[in-house]
Formats: C-alpha cells, sequence, structure tokens
C-alpha cells in the first residue's frame, strides 16, 4: 500500500472504503477476559455517512479504535481501501491515520494557548507542508465551517459550538478519506449540536468525505444514510432509511 497516494484517487465502485470481517477484541485473559467485540461484520462504501449507536459497554467505542489504528482486532480481519491493516506495521498505521483519517471528539482536544489557526494547521506541520501553505489552507478551512473572523481567538475565547468548529476543521484539514467523530456533540445544547451536524451533512455532501459517527442522540443519528447499533459485543441492527441494509 502506497500510504502517500493522494486521496482523490477514486477506489473501485465494487470495494468498500472499510471493511470488517469477524473481528473480534478480547481484553485479558482467562476468567478475567472481556470480550469487547464479539465477531463484527461491517461494510462502509466510500461517501456514506454512518452513524454507531448502542449502550455503554456494546462495544462501539473499542470498534472505532480499531477503525481509527488505534487498536488492533484479537481476531478477525480490518480492510481499508481493500488493504489488510493488520498486517501494516505500527509506522505504517501511523502513517494511515495521518493521511486518510480525521478525528473529532466530545471533548474537542484543542490546544488551549494556541488560536484556532494555529490549531488547525498543526496537522498540516505533521505532514511536512511549508508554512504558505498550510497557513492559506487552514484559513480556508476555518472559513467552510464558518468561522472566518475567530482565526486569532484561543479556545477559551470561543463557545462549545465554535470550538467544535476548530476541532472539525483540524480534522478535515488534510482532506481525509474518512472522519470518525465520538460523541461530537456530547457537550453541546440542541440548537448547536444542529449546527454542528448541518457541518458534518455538507462536508460528507459536497466533498464526499466518508463519515463514521458515534452517538447516543437520536436525533443527531436522522443525519446518517445508516444507523448500525451495537449491543453486547454484535452488530443488532443495520437500517438505512428505515429499511434494513
Amino acid at each position: 500500500m502506497n500510504l502517500n497516494m493522494s486521496r482523490k484517487v477514486k477506489d473501485s465502485r465494487d470495494q468498500p472504503i472499510i471493511e470488517l470481517s469477524s473481528v473480534t477484541r478480547v481484553y485479558g485473559k482467562g476468567r478475567a477476559a472481556v470480550r469487547a467485540l464479539r465477531g463484527i461484520d461491517l461494510r462502509v462504501d466510500d461517501g456514506e455517512f454512518i452513524v454507531v449507536m448502542g449502550s455503554s459497554g456494546s462495544g462501539k467505542s473499542t470498534c472505532m479504535n480499531i477503525l481509527g489504528c488505534l487498536d488492533t482486532p484479537t481476531s478477525g480481519t480490518y480492510f481499508f481501501k481493500g488493504v489488510e491493516v493488520g498486517r501494516l506495521s505500527r509506522d505504517q498505521r501511523a502513517l494511515l491515520r495521518r493521511h486518510y483519517l480525521g478525528f473529532v471528539f466530545q471533548g474537542y482536544n484543542l490546544l488551549n494557548r494556541t488560536s484556532a489557526l494555529e490549531n488547525v494547521e498543526l496537522p498540516l506541520i505533521y505532514r511536512g507542508m511549508p508554512p504558505p501553505q498550510r497557513h492559506a489552507r487552514a484559513l480556508q478551512t476555518l472559513e467552510e465551517v464558518g468561522l472566518k473572523g475567530w482565526e486569532t481567538h484561543t479556545p477559551g475565547e470561543l463557545s462549545g459550538g465554535q470550538q467544535q468548529r476548530v476541532a472539525i476543521a483540524r480534522a478535515i484539514v488534510t482532506e481525509p478519506s474518512v472522519l470518525l467523530a465520538d460523541e461530537p456533540t456530547g457537550n453541546l445544547d440542541s440548537t448547536t449540536s444542529h449546527e454542528i451536524m448541518q457541518v458534518f451533512t455538507e462536508f460528507n455532501r459536497e466533498q464526499g468525505i466518508t463519515i463514521v459517527m458515534v452517538t447516543h442522540e437520536a436525533d443527531v443519528a436522522a443525519h446518517a444514510h445508516r444507523i448500525v447499533r451495537f449491543v453486547d459485543g454484535v452488530v443488532e441492527s443495520d437500517t438505512r432509511n428505515g429499511g434494513k441494509v
């Protein structure tokens, strides 16, 4: 796998961007073993917007960690763009995260003493992008999430919704193939949550970014193409527009 190839290269329509096959994840051994995932099958096609739901302990966060290359399956296979992730080295998985994945968290995870612009530029620094280009790209992305004029403000000078917009801009500034979002509206009121979901929806629709999002909120899930429900480490249901996938 050439981890430096451009995300603009399109995959075959028949090849999912993400595919989990019989994935299990067990923590510990013997009587202390915890089976977080018990054989997950999941296919995500390029450009889809999928929400993962389930109660605490259902396995959804473990699944997201595997998708984000932050954890590895105990058994089963994870394919990303047709490449078996389990066969990649730790450094190759880090490159996959850097070049193909974006992350948005409930707690924003912004650097408190740096400006919105500097927070968004950070992934581009890791990419080695020269300062003029990364500065211009970060400015453009902040404008795309509705924060033009707020570039010099630190997180402490921004509302919760604005901070999450900065976090989204930081996640998508590298033009990732897949955006992984873990309860991105969990700290926001209902009006702000709706506004943030509109941002996600626009990036999915207009830029074709594939989104996989964990949420407990039904109104948030309503924005997605599919809703996958986890129960006790297995997929209980997988529905699209009210009908079974």
